[in-house]
Order: structure tokens, then C-alpha cells, then sequence
């Protein structure tokens, strides 16, 4: 590899694991608006402190042409607990069969090397209620979808990087 790329690389690594850090729920114990409580208050509702289920891709669902790096972005920060759901159509005559799968490492994810990673639902699963992929660990996952040999992934968009963070302490359960 060349210097250029894994510069390029590093730049959007960094940028999505910068994104997926920010927060605007993190008050530090502080209530910026209202001084009044020696404390602070946390107004937090109870769907703040439960784990989400977040549809992938929203209503465009699981498919091919969409940017799938762009959404997660967008769709960030994840929490450990999270689950993320993946509907697609089941293979039919007018719809290109789609896939789930998590690569073990960055690499394996860049080069959409489907030999170093695991399918989690294949053509079918992805129908009715789609598929779930609960977010257990504070690591980061890599999802692609591994149908036409790959291609699917390596045309650049129906891939996806999450680095899910630990809830802060005042939104435990």
C-alpha cells in the first residue's frame, strides 16, 4: 500500500470513531442552563436510558446503492446493548439478494475479504421483521453485505463501520 492511501485510511478511521464519540448527552454532572442545583439535573427520559432498536439504513432499508458509512455517521453515537435491525426483501425476480456480514478486523473490512468474515443472516433473513445483531460488545463491528461475490461491498456503500460506547454512569438502568 501506498503512503496516500493509508493516510486516507487513517483520515476516515479517525473521523468515524471521532463522530461515533460525540455525545451531546455527556453533562459531566453539570447542568449548563440552569445553575440553580448544586448538582445539576439530568432531565433524562426513560428512553435515553434503554437500550434502542435502529434500523439500518432507516426507511431505505438494507439494499444496494445506498451509503451505508454516510447513515451510520448520521445515525451515531451506538450503545453497547443496541440492536441493530437489517430488513431487506427475500431473493425474488426483480430484487438482487442481499446478506449480513461481520468482518473480524479493519482489514478484512477495507478489502471486503469475505473469507476472513462470518455471515450473520443470509438471503432470507432479512424478510418481515428483518434480522437483529444485538451491539454486546465495546468494539468495533464491521457489516457488510457479502452477496455477488462481494461486490456488494466492494462498490464502497453497502458497508458500515459502528464503534458502540458504554452508557455513561447516569443513564445505567
Amino acid at each position: 500500500m501506498d503512503l496516500k492511501f493509508t493516510l486516507i485510511v487513517l483520515v476516515i478511521t479517525a473521523s468515524m470513531f471521532s463522530v461515533s464519540m460525540a455525545n451531546k448527552d455527556w453533562f459531566f454532572g453539570f447542568n449548563y442552563t440552569g445553575w440553580s442545583s448544586r448538582f445539576g439535573s439530568h432531565n433524562l427520559n426513560k428512553t435515553q436510558l434503554q437500550p434502542r432498536q435502529i434500523l439500518v439504513g432507516g426507511s431505505q432499508h438494507w439494499h444496494f446503492g445506498y451509503n451505508y458509512t454516510d447513515w451510520a455517521i448520521k445515525n451515531a453515537p451506538f450503545y453497547v446493548n443496541d440492536t441493530l435491525v437489517f430488513k431487506y426483501d427475500a431473493p425474488n425476480a426483480t430484487t438482487f439478494p442481499h446478506s449480513v456480514y461481520i468482518f473480524k478486523n479493519f482489514w478484512s473490512f477495507l478489502n471486503c475479504d469475505l473469507k476472513e468474515a462470518k455471515m450473520l443472516a443470509n438471503p432470507t433473513q432479512g424478510a418481515g421483521e428483518g434480522f437483529k445483531f444485538v451491539l454486546k460488545k465495546w468494539q468495533p463491528h464491521y457489516f457488510a453485505c457479502g452477496e455477488r461475490n462481494g461486490f456488494h461491498c466492494n462498490n464502497g456503500t453497502m458497508k458500515f463501520a459502528v464503534m458502540p460506547m458504554l452508557r455513561p454512569f447516569w443513564q445505567w438502568p
